[in-house]
């Protein structure tokens, strides 16, 4: 890219372009700067014919940053600080535009974590956040992934995937089943869950068993630890998938019974309502395709205020 004069690009449409991506909205923007929408919109196609490539998407219900844009606009972030708070202009910044995610530990070890370097690309660094509480959005989080039934007052969820469960065990254990595979033999053997048992209540029920926690079964906290603990021989779980993918492929746990029940809750993206900044809409739409949303689920759920009923 070659430029002629000026070498730097104007002040003013670097403040307007990152006061739009951060707002992912020119009108947004127009009335945070006391400017109009069209004032907006020539600043940065100024910007944008200096830069020689194209910084905003635009589309019906706002704007969000190209690849070329968000890389700019961790730049931009860091020169505007720079120029505006001298105290800290020696202080190294980030190159990539941030996204704040809170997640659990089972969803970023078991389906995020391999596909992390893929989310991310060249412009964008991920903040984990690994807990269980409720994410509070107000302490800067952009996103979260919870399990549960929804909706949740406040926030704007959309299911990541649809769960069939199935039991699992690992070679040794299942190969003591041989071909019984009744409720009543899976009993036989220790029962691992997590925090939550009433996935393998729902299982059992449609044997007419009730089950109650015993001695011999083993409860983990999450369920990630419920995967090692199976594939180490410890017991039967259910498969969650698509969390537990990576180990049937494996070979390191195999399924027990060919019966699935559909899980009774499951894991959401979750956002504010609140408009969400560029890279978390960028992120939020890159995760959701990972997942196998469709344009038309990603375009709802990452749209500015809530979609009409």
């Amino acid at each position: 890219m070659v430029h002629s004069s000026p070498v730097l690009p104007p002040l003013d449409t670097l403040e307007t372009f990152a006061r739009a991506a951060r707002l992912g909205s020119f009108s947004a923007a127009a009335e945070e700067s006391g400017i109009t929408h069209g004032a907006v919109s020539r600043q940065v196609s100024r910007l944008e014919r200096w830069m020689g490539v194209r910084l905003f998407a635009r589309e019906a219900r706002g704007v969000r940053l190209t690849p070329e844009g968000m890389r700019f606009f961790a730049r931009a972030e860091e020169a505007l600080a720079l120029l505006g708070n001298s105290g800290e202009r020696w202080l190294p910044r980030p190159s990539k535009a941030v996204v704040r995610l809170s997640v659990t530990p089972s969803v970023a070890s078991l389906w995020l974590f391999p596909r992390l370097a893929k989310l991310e690309g060249n412009e964008l660094h991920v903040e984990l956040t690994l807990e269980h509480r409720l994410a509070d959005f107000g302490e800067g989080t952009d996103l979260a992934v919870r399990c549960g039934k929804g909706p949740w007052a406040g926030v704007r969820a959309l299911p990541l995937w649809q769960e069939k469960s199935f039991p699992i065990a690992a070679p040794a254990l299942a190969a003591q089943l041989g071909q019984r595979s009744d409720a009543l033999s899976l009993l036989n053997l220790p029962i691992l869950h997590d925090s939550n048992i009433e996935g393998w209540r729902r299982w059992l029920a449609r044997e007419g068993l009730d089950y109650t926690p015993r001695g011999q079964d083993r409860r983990f906290e999450d369920y990630n630890l419920v995967i090692d603990a199976c594939a180490q021989g410890l017991g039967v779980a259910l498969a969650r998938p698509p969390l537990s993918d990576a180990v049937l492929a494996d070979g390191r746990v195999v399924a027990v019974s060919q019966r699935t029940l559909d899980a009774h809750v499951a894991f959401h993206l979750i956002r504010p309502d609140d408009a969400l900044r560029s890279p978390a809409i960028e992120f939020a739409s890159r995760f959701l395709r990972e997942a196998g949303h469709d344009e038309a689920a990603i375009n709802g759920f990452i749209a500015p205020g809530r979609p009409k009923a």
